[in-house]
């Protein structure tokens, strides 16, 4: 099983913390954020891991090297959205399966497992919310992926989307085929909706943690979290 760690954005949301590092190196519980990641990933036996890089990727690769991690990086020249940065580890996937990690986010060993899986489905990560107005909503059907409904307005379920995937080789064609949606990006949902037509993606119940780094308020409150763990991810 390959991993593929998303880690190019600018981090806005946690300025002025991200205009002199990358958010991925903001620090939690006295490592950078990715330490954590790449060493939970490591324990589930995952040693095939690449990095799509882009806002100050050198500090990334730096880190990389000073701590002796030994993950591959790609550059995402320009930031035109998450699905454009799939296509950057097509030669890195080949034909393997692969999960897709958000690199602001943390989950459970125990929910990871899930996805260490061999069949042709593909996966995504549903965790159940107080407020899915604020992320894209999972409707499905008997286990499987109907729609993802982001941000709606009205209620359509507690289960979104947590930013935790695998996938197939099956999904690059379709990436290759995407239009930019009205933000102007090509979007990986975007690709995973085409599939879930297609009766191809499976939800996965995350039953434990999740960590989401998404502003500064989240920083004392996932530092504490992780302190409780004492590294037992």
């Amino acid at each position: 099983m390959k991993a593929v760690i998303l880690a190019a954005g600018k981090g806005t949301r946690l300025l002025p913390i991200t205009e002199k590092i990358p958010k991925v190196l903001v620090e939690v519980n006295g490592k950078p954020f990715l330490w954590h990641v790449l060493k939970q990933l490591s324990a589930l036996g995952i040693q095939e891991i690449c990095l799509v890089i882009g806002y100050k990727g050198e500090m990334v690769r730096k880190f990389l090297k000073e701590n002796h991690f030994q993950a591959e990086c790609v550059e995402q020249r320009e930031l035109k959205g998450t699905g454009d940065a799939l296509r950057c580890v097509k030669n890195f996937v080949g034909d393997s399966s692969f999960i897709v990690y958000y690199g602001d986010n943390l989950f459970s060993g125990k929910d990871l497992r899930k996805f260490i899986k061999d069949d042709h489905f593909t996966y995504i990560g549903g965790v159940e919310v107080s407020t899915p107005e604020k992320y894209g909503v999972l409707l499905q059907e008997n286990g499987f992926l109907q729609e993802i409904k982001e941000k709606p307005t009205e209620f359509f379920g507690k289960i979104v989307n947590a930013g935790l995937y695998r996938c197939t080789p099956d999904v690059f064609p379709i990436i290759e085929q995407l239009k930019p949606s009205p933000r102007g990006e090509i979007e990986f949902t975007d690709a995973i909706t085409v599939l879930a037509k297609k009766q191809k993606v499976r939800v996965l119940p995350l039953d434990d943690y999740w960590l989401d780094l998404g502003s500064t308020e989240d920083i004392s409150r996932i530092d504490q979290f992780l302190r409780s763990l004492d590294g037992a991810y």
